[in-house]
């Protein structure tokens, strides 16, 4: 891949950690899966569960709060989709990217008079989770994302921990992401992380690289154009995070993407993921031109690269990602 000669040696094109060879098919693609249109049919408590779709590979789940559905992906590939119940008013639940913390077929709460959580699936320590329930039709849980319980114990025996659950309030399409506050990474407890590895860079810190943080596990790279950063979360916990330089008057725009594999020369190859609203780009393979331009620490790049295994996640968005950005923002919950 060439550079661009005014590149500053220290930096490269983010496009090369995104390289795919343009006439790579998407590996991933397929004729079937569950469709939009099945999807638009389902009522309050219906689901679509098809896990033979693709019954091997990673797995995703994406919440939209604003259609009231849920929709789970693996290698790819559109398994199941599902209506839910999320947050009412004054208990929303949260936007963001999380992952699986904990899983449990019985389980009660500890802070709503023991209410049965069946199947619990725990995204956050301080009480949101994805669990069997009542879906009357509109929001009205305390903050979890409710599910039907065959759905719900179902999805439990297909899931692993670590697993990313994206939760969007976007209007149009789950693959959106709006909200609200983005890198608040919490401790075990939910208690907001100090300074050291958690904190933001400091002014002469191009990048920050921490692996041992969380040695194994699923990883997900958010990008935001709106603060000119690139965080990197293994099984929820933040890795490694980089300032990025981004043209002025670029927009990135948002994309959600997963790493399907490597070519011959271990070029990386990603996939849109088929959130509905992703119309022709569903399944297609990512154009790296989307990237022309951003550029990063170069050592940053490289340890990326050692990390990166089919499965992984990209979120390219224009939300802000640091706490107390302006404009759109969104939440990565640090396990």
């Amino acid at each position: 891949m060439k550079y661009r000669r005014t590149l500053r040696p220290a930096w490269l094109a983010l496009a090369a950690l995104l390289a795919t060879a343009a006439t790579a098919p998407a590996q991933n693609a397929r004729t079937s899966t569950v469709t939009d249109a099945d999807i638009a049919q389902l009522k309050p408590g219906q689901y679509i569960w098809a896990p033979a779709l693709a019954p091997q590979g990673p797995m995703l789940m994406v919440v939209s709060l604003h259609a009231q559905q849920a929709y789970v992906y693996r290698n790819g590939v559109r398994i199941g989709a599902s209506t839910v119940s999320t947050g009412k008013t004054g208990k929303a639940t949260p936007t963001g990217v999380f992952t699986i913390l904990q899983k449990r077929a019985k389980h009660f709460s500890n802070l709503y008079n023991n209410a049965p959580m069946p199947h619990m699936q725990r995204l956050t320590w301080d009480g949101i989770a994805l669990h069997g329930g009542n879906l009357p039709g509109y929001p009205a849980s305390a903050g979890c994302v409710r599910l039907p319980h065959s759905f719900a114990e179902q999805l439990f025996a297909a899931t692993s921990l670590g697993m990313t659950v994206v939760i969007t309030d976007a209007p149009s399409s789950p693959g959106r992401l709006d909200g609200g506050d983005l890198l608040v990474p919490v401790t075990a407890k939910g208690a907001p992380v100090g300074p050291g590895t958690g904190g933001r860079l400091r002014p002469d810190e191009p990048y920050r690289w921490t692996p041992a943080v969380s040695p194994s596990g699923p990883v997900t790279l958010v990008l935001s154009s709106a603060e000119n950063r690139l965080v990197v979360l293994r099984n929820g916990k933040m890795i490694g995070r980089a300032r990025v330089h981004i043209p002025a008057g670029t927009i990135v725009g948002d994309h959600v993407l997963e790493l399907t594999g490597f070519d011959a020369n271990r070029r990386t190859q990603w996939n849109y993921v088929a959130v509905p609203g992703a119309g022709k780009r569903a399944g297609q393979t990512f154009d790296k031109s989307v990237m022309q331009g951003v550029e990063a620490p170069r050592g940053f790049v490289e340890q990326v690269r050692t990390v990166l295994q089919p499965g992984a996640t990209l979120l390219v968005t224009d939300a802000a990602i640091l706490s107390g950005g302006a404009g759109r923002s969104m939440t990565v919950v640090d396990g």
